[in-house]
């Protein structure tokens, strides 16, 4: 009896060091490499500002994928087992994965900077499982030596400026705040008539258009070339557009712009959960959204409470500008979307 108990005791210490060495193991794993999907446009500053350092102080490897957030949202939508853990979106994607139930769950008390939000940004957290690290707004960027000054949006419609436009498609992050913007041109809240005087006004707006864009990095390389003199944009391209072309100037006009705040979430299944968590709190941690509110980093306007910007912030969402901002209301987008998308083909394209 007394070697059964001796035996058995052997089994049992042996069991518990295999599993022991086995959650060691897992845990080990997870936390040497992270899979974050973020944005394309200034890829080097997201690489040098925030990949490496989180690498450095976390002793883990980070893989990134690179794209617009709409055809990175289309491939975790048809392909939610990627190997991707992480994803950086627009705001109207992030709504969209909520509601298609792309994403983890969030517990916010891993958060240690989430305290830091606004309410109104920890609400869009609750509401999405998708947390806000930077918000930013469309304005006007245009040549002045070709067209005057401009100040209002308004004078879009100028036929002055006839065939000397560039404008967001419906598809990107700020396609949407076309229509609203549009809307508001046509002196109509988008909401009673779900866009039909916005698309009446787009009508008109069509003959100075000259590109839909994609992408705002192609919008540097027009503006150079001459083909554009005018264009729709979000804040966090223009210092982009004028490295490659020095003589244009950016304005928000007086009456107002349109925000969208950029999100990052875990997908659901992701196996590295404790090293996303890690990601997301440093992404909104105050000496990250210092870093990349430079602009010779990302030029992304912080929202943690905590980050003082004392420098020149006029191609950012932040201070007078974040005053002047509208939001949009992303679940209404969402809905009229599909029909608001062949509409603005059959009017723009």
């Amino acid at each position: 009896m007394k070697k059964n108990t001796k035996f058995f005791a052997i089994i049992t210490t042996l069991l518990v060091t295999l599993l022991v060495a086995g959650c060691s193991n897992n845990s080990s794993k997870e936390s040497k490499q992270l899979t974050v999907s973020t944005f394309g446009l200034a890829t080097k500053q997201m690489t040098n500002d925030v990949f490496k350092p989180f690498q450095k102080d976390n002793k883990l490897k980070v893989k990134s994928q690179f794209g617009d957030s709409s055809s990175r949202f289309t491939q975790i939508e048809h392909n939610p087992n990627s190997s991707v853990d992480v994803i950086e979106l627009a705001q109207n994607n992030a709504v969209a994965g909520q509601k298609k139930g792309l994403f983890k769950k969030l517990d916010f008390s891993k958060l240690k900077n989430f305290k830091y939000l606004s309410k109104e940004q920890q609400k869009l957290a609750k509401d999405t499982n998708s947390v806000p690290y930077t918000v930013n707004s469309i304005g006007i960027i245009y040549n002045p030596k070709t067209v005057g000054k401009i100040t209002s949006w308004d004078q879009l419609w100028d036929k002055k400026l006839e065939n000397r436009i560039a404008i967001p498609d419906i598809s990107t992050t700020f396609g949407p705040a076309m229509v609203y913007m549009a809307s508001e041109h046509a002196k109509t809240d988008v909401t009673k008539d779900d866009g039909k005087a916005a698309f009446g006004a787009l009508k008109e707006l069509k003959p100075n258009v000259v590109k839909t864009y994609a992408k705002s990095s192609d919008l540097a390389n027009m503006f150079k070339s001459g083909e554009i003199d005018v264009a729709v944009v979000g804040d966090f391209a223009v210092d982009m557009i004028q490295g490659a072309a020095p003589d244009v100037d950016y304005v928000v006009p007086e009456s107002g712009t349109y925000a969208n705040y950029d999100t990052v979430s875990i997908l659901k299944n992701s196996k590295n959960t404790e090293a996303a968590y890690k990601y997301i709190d440093y992404r909104i941690s105050k000496d990250s959204q210092t870093t990349v509110a430079g602009s010779d980093s990302l030029n992304n306007a912080p929202v943690n409470d905590q980050v003082n910007l004392t420098r020149d912030v006029k191609h950012m969402t932040y201070g007078d500008v974040a005053k002047r901002a509208k939001l949009i209301d992303f679940n209404y987008v969402n809905k009229q979307l599909p029909t608001w998308i062949k509409t603005w083909n059959q009017t723009m394209n």
